[in-house]
C-alpha cells in the first residue's frame, strides 16, 4: 500500500468520553468514533468512574475507527493515545479487572488528610515536583485502599495487584509488553514526579503510605510501548506515544515553543504557559493554583510550562444542560448568548467541585448570582461563558505573573473553543487576541499522533508535523479598558465573597 495512505490510530481518552481517529501526514484527522463515559459523585468530594467501562469503550471507538479506515484504505502504521491525568486504577492482573471504582481527578476526598501534610511538605514539594500537597493524591488513595479493601489487600498480598493511572490502565490492556509504565506528562499530575530528574519523589511516596513497589515505571511521552494486541483490537502495530490529554492537545495546537500561551477546553479548560527546557525559577514560590508541568519529553529531553486550570467548565455546561435541564445543549446556551450583549449583572462561577485560582480552595462551590425580574434565559446563558471567560483569564494572570515571558495571543482548543461568543469575551476580558485552529477540538487526537510519528513515520520532527496546522479565526479584544477593568474587578469581588463563604462554613470534604 502506498505510504502516503499510513496514518496513525489516535485514541483521546478524556474524562467526559472517549474517542478514536486516524491521523495522516497532512495532519487530517478522519474516521472519528466517539462514545460518552459516565462520571459519578455519589457524595461531595467523590468524583468516580467505572475503569472497566472507560477500557471497554476505548476498545470499541478503536475497532469502529479501524473498521472505517480500512474501508477508506487507509494503513495504520502506529497507535498514540492521550489520556485524563491524575485518574487512578487498582486492579487485578489475573482477571484485568478493576477492583474499585477509579478515583477521577476532580475528587477531594482526601483534600483534610493531604492538608494537615501540607505544612511539613508544600516547600519541597513546589520546588521539586511543582506543586502542592493539593487535594487529591492518587497514591493516598491507593493507600487506604490497601488499609480497608479486601480485594484489594487479598490482590496485592498475592502479587496479582496493579496501580496506575488511566495511561498506565490502557497500555498495560493494549500492548504487548503487560507491564505497568507512565509518562512524565501523566505522572507530573499525580504530584510525586521530580521534575528535572525524571523519576519519583520517594520520600513522598513514602509519607502518602504507598508501596513503591507498585509504582509504574517512568518512560517517556513519545517512547516505544510495545506493539498492540492483535487479539485486543485487530491490528499489530507499535505504540509510540501516551501523554495527558491537555498536553498532547498543546503539541496538536502547534504549541512548541517558550512564550506560547494555551487553553484547551474539555470537561475542564487547562491554561498553559511554555517556558521550555529548564525548570521554571518560579517554581517552589508560587501560589498553590499555578503548577509546573511537564508538556513533553521526547529524546530524553523534557519541556516544561505553567499551568492552572478551572476544573468543571465543559462538565458544568454538560450538567447545566443534562441534569438541571437549564438549556437543552451547550450550543444552545452559545446561540443564545450570542443574541445579548451582556449578562445585564448576572454571574455564574464554575465551581462544581472547588476553586484554584486565585487561591486553592476546595469547599468553594459554584453559583449563579445576580437574577432579577427582568433577567432572561439568554443573560443566564452569556453570565455562563463569561464565567467560564472570567476564570480563565484569572489563570492567564496567574501563569504570567510568575513567568519570565510574556505571552501575545492565547491559543485555543478542546469542544467549548467552537463558541465564538465564548471566544470574543475571552479576549474583551483578557485584553489579548484569541487564536483558534482548524478541526480544535480534535487537538488531542493530532497531538498524540504528532508525538507518535514525529521521529521519521510520518513527519521529521515535532515541528515538521506542526507545519500542518491551520489557524480557523482570530478573536481581537474589542472592549474598552475600562470597561474591561470594570468587569474583572466585579468578578474579583465575586470570587473573594465566594472564598469568604467557603472559609467561614468549612463542610470538609471528608477523608
Amino acid at each position: 500500500m502506498s505510504t502516503n495512505r499510513n496514518v496513525i490510530l489516535a485514541i483521546d481518552e478524556g474524562t467526559s468520553g472517549t474517542r478514536a481517529a486516524v491521523v495522516a501526514a497532512n495532519g487530517q484527522v478522519s474516521c472519528l468514533t466517539h462514545e460518552p463515559l459516565r462520571v459519578d459523585s455519589p457524595r461531595p468530594g467523590v468524583v468516580e468512574q467505572d475503569a472497566n467501562s472507560i477500557l471497554e469503550k476505548t476498545i470499541a471507538v478503536c475497532r469502529a475507527t479501524l473498521a472505517r479506515a480500512a474501508a477508506e484504505q487507509l494503513n495504520v502504521v502506529a497507535l498514540a493515545i492521550a489520556t485524563q491525568r491524575a485518574t487512578a486504577v487498582l486492579w487485578d492482573t489475573q482477571t484485568g479487572r478493576a477492583l474499585v471504582p477509579a478515583m477521577v481527578w476532580q475528587d477531594t476526598r482526601h483534600a483534610g488528610e493531604l492538608n494537615r501534610l501540607a505544612q511539613a511538605w508544600d516547600r519541597t514539594l513546589m520546588k521539586r515536583v511543582g506543586r502542592p500537597a493539593g487535594v487529591r493524591s492518587p497514591y493516598l488513595w491507593a493507600a487506604y485502599h490497601l488499609q480497608t479493601t479486601p480485594a484489594v489487600i487479598l490482590a496485592n498480598r498475592e502479587r496479582r495487584l496493579a496501580f496506575g493511572t488511566i495511561d498506565t490502565w490502557l497500555l498495560w490492556h493494549l500492548s504487548t509488553e503487560r507491564v505497568c509504565v507512565t509518562t512524565p506528562t501523566n505522572a507530573t499530575s499525580a504530584s510525586a514526579y521530580l521534575l528535572d530528574e525524571h523519576r519519583y519523589c520517594l520520600d513522598w511516596i513514602d509519607a502518602l503510605g504507598f508501596p513503591p513497589s507498585l509504582l509504574p515505571d517512568l518512560r517517556q511521552d513519545a517512547d516505544e510501548f510495545g506493539r498492540t494486541r492483535a487479539e485486543v483490537l485487530g491490528i499489530d502495530v507499535p505504540i509510540l506515544a501516551c501523554a495527558g490529554d491537555q498536553l498532547a492537545g498543546a503539541v496538536g495546537l502547534g504549541c512548541l515553543d517558550r512564550g506560547q500561551l494555551l487553553c484547551v477546553h474539555g470537561t475542564g479548560s487547562f491554561v498553559d504557559l511554555l517556558v521550555g527546557t529548564q525548570v521554571p525559577c518560579a517554581t517552589g514560590t508560587s501560589h498553590d493554583g499555578t503548577l509546573t508541568m511537564t508538556a513533553r519529553r521526547q529524546h530524553n529531553v523534557s519541556h516544561f510550562s505553567l499551568e492552572t486550570f478551572v476544573a468543571t467548565t465543559g462538565s458544568a455546561l454538560n450538567r447545566i444542560c443534562e441534569q438541571l435541564h437549564w438549556f437543552d445543549t451547550p450550543a444552545q446556551i452559545s446561540a443564545l448568548a450570542a443574541t445579548v450583549n451582556s449578562s445585564r449583572g448576572v454571574t455564574f462561577l464554575p465551581a462544581l467541585t472547588g476553586l484554584r485560582v486565585p487561591q486553592l480552595q476546595p469547599n468553594a462551590r459554584a453559583s449563579l448570582n445576580g437574577i432579577s425580574i427582568a433577567t432572561t434565559q439568554a443573560d443566564i446563558a452569556y453570565a455562563i461563558l463569561e464565567g467560564i471567560a472570567h476564570s480563565v483569564a484569572l489563570c492567564v494572570d496567574a501563569n504570567q505573573a510568575i513567568a519570565e515571558v510574556t505571552a501575545s495571543e492565547l491559543v485555543v482548543g478542546g469542544g467549548l473553543s467552537g463558541s465564538d461568543t465564548l471566544l470574543q469575551i475571552q479576549a474583551d476580558l483578557s485584553g489579548m487576541p484569541v487564536r483558534r485552529m482548524h478541526e480544535s477540538d480534535r487537538a488531542s487526537l493530532r497531538g498524540a499522533a504528532f508525538l507518535a510519528g514525529s521521529s521519521g513515520l510520518l513527519w521529521d520532527s515535532l515541528q515538521h508535523a506542526r507545519t500542518t496546522t491551520v489557524t480557523d479565526a482570530i478573536f481581537e479584544p474589542s472592549a474598552k479598558s475600562s470597561s474591561r477593568e470594570k468587569r474583572r474587578t466585579s468578578w474579583h469581588a465575586r470570587v473573594e465573597a465566594e472564598l469568604a463563604h467557603a472559609g467561614a462554613f468549612n463542610h470538609g470534604c471528608g477523608d
